[in-house]
């Protein structure tokens, strides 16, 4: 049998274990909430834990707190952001109270426990650890701060990474011609550093999207307390709050504009969600046209072939498979279904309140892991390492009816459709059945034809 403590809130007695940190309102927390199993993100509970350290800084500031308690609460912050074991007495689970009470309360306890040690007296969790602050606001901030940092710090730097990958393998395969398609039918070739720019585009275009959001996000609702109108925190503490917990993330953070709408809503946190989707989708797209470009080897495309990471099959011998673009596909969907819960968790804003949040910052830090390393993933063990099946591409080109349309302005559109017909149905090389259908010499049609001036927009 486990040992355990009695202990007392404001609803009664209650047991809880004897070596947790944490106490009554955790613990009944604990009790309701059987959900998932699945507790609040690392990420979000260091963030919840720099809220209190930056709080607690500012309230001994304004004379709050007395100077020693603000340390205590200070260093029990350190502590539990330094040692990640400690993180087992944060399990509340996500599908809790929609206000994020009981994640608030949970650090508020397992903070009091720690810093009433290094005080040598009793610290509460409620008048000391939460002082000036009400779940309301600590918990729409925390949304902001976890997700403002993992933006800097992880998926940004990633995309990055990704974006600048890309362009690396452009100039080193620029000088392969492929065929170009549309519809997944032949179309007229294209560089495959054309291709790739493409991919490059679309990632620094999802940067340049995050980028734009990081102001809205480094917005607070700290000292909005219960409602938005700041009851029980001391005049100048979104601001004092702001400047402490700016020195304790090197992230630029600011008092929201208006407090009641940081409270009630979190639009900002759907728009996040909303790019993340859309970065989402630029990976599905890229992960794709790895997938078709893989494919084969020998009855697909196989213009590329991707490294070799992993037997492919458990029945068929020397099956390998692209199990870096598999793997982006399914975390592009994911982030896709997390952005629909957020849409919808984002409605929840009732009054005052919205009422989803732990759902919210759960899939929103969720989507951010999963892009961040998913980006790195595509870069390093896909694109970087690929190598160009020149034979292939030479094959597809040679054969290519559609190579015809730069004959357009010189024999028109319905003639050169006639030499595409008969070199498809002929399986011919299209310069040859150009050279027997027109008056043009093989010379002039391997100028017009050349695939690297078409590639090149016809020109030399």
């Amino acid at each position: 049998m486990t040992k355990v403590r009695i202990e007392r809130d404001s609803m009664g007695e209650l047991a809880i274990p004897e070596d947790a940190l944490y106490g009554p309102q955790t613990q009944r927390a604990i009790n309701n909430f059987p959900v998932s199993g699945q507790s609040m993100p690392v990420a979000f509970i260091k963030a919840l834990l720099s809220i209190k350290s930056a709080a607690a800084r500012a309230n001994v500031k304004s004379q709050q707190l007395e100077s020693a308690m603000g340390a205590a609460i200070e260093a029990a912050c350190r502590q539990l952001i330094k040692d990640e074991q400690l993180l087992q007495h944060f399990p509340v689970d996500v599908f809790q109270t929609g206000s994020g009470t009981s994640s608030n309360m949970n650090a508020n306890e397992v903070i009091a426990r720690l810093a009433s040690g290094q005080y040598g007296g009793a610290v509460s969790p409620n008048d000391h650890v939460n002082c000036g602050q009400s779940s309301n606001d600590v918990i729409p901030t925390a949304i902001h701060v976890s997700a403002a940092i993992m933006l800097a710090e992880q998926l940004l730097p990633a995309m990055y990474h990704l974006a600048d990958v890309i362009d690396t393998k452009a100039e080193n395969v620029h000088h392969h011609v492929k065929t170009g398609r549309t519809h997944l039918m032949d179309a007229m070739p294209v560089r495959m550093s054309q291709s790739l720019s493409a991919w490059s585009q679309q990632i620094r275009f999802n940067i340049e999207q995050l980028k734009a959001l990081q102001p809205s996000l480094q917005s607070l609702a700290q000292g909005g307390t219960a409602v938005g109108t700041g009851i029980n925190a001391a005049p100048g503490f979104s601001n004092q709050f702001c400047q402490e917990l700016t020195l304790l993330t090197n992230i630029q953070f600011k008092p929201a504009a208006n407090l009641f709408t940081s409270i009630s809503t979190q639009d900002t946190a759907v728009a996040l969600s909303g790019q993340l989707k859309t970065t989402a989708v630029s990976i599905m797209k890229i992960a794709n046209d790895l997938r078709w470009m893989n494919s084969g080897p020998l009855a697909g495309l196989g213009e590329i072939e991707l490294e070799a990471l992993q037997p492919g099959s458990s029945i068929m011998p020397g099956k390998v498979n692209p199990v870096i673009p598999e793997s982006a596909a399914m975390v592009a969907a994911q982030v896709m279904g997390n952005d629909t819960a957020i849409t919808v968790a984002g409605q929840a804003g009732n009054f005052e309140l919205n009422v989803m949040l732990p759902l919210i910052a759960n899939n929103l830090l969720n989507s951010m892991t999963l892009l961040s390393n998913t980006a790195r993933l595509l870069a390093d063990k896909a694109i970087a390492t690929f190598q160009v099946n020149e034979a292939n591409l030479k094959r597809s080109l040679d054969r290519n009816p559609i190579l015809v349309t730069a004959l357009n302005p010189v024999i028109g559109y319905l003639k050169a459709a006639e030499i595409a017909k008969t070199a498809y149905k002929e399986q011919r090389p299209i310069i040859e059945v150009a050279e027997a259908m027109t008056d043009l010499t093989r010379g002039e049609l391997e100028q017009i034809l050349a695939p690297t001036k078409l590639a090149d927009g016809g020109h030399d």
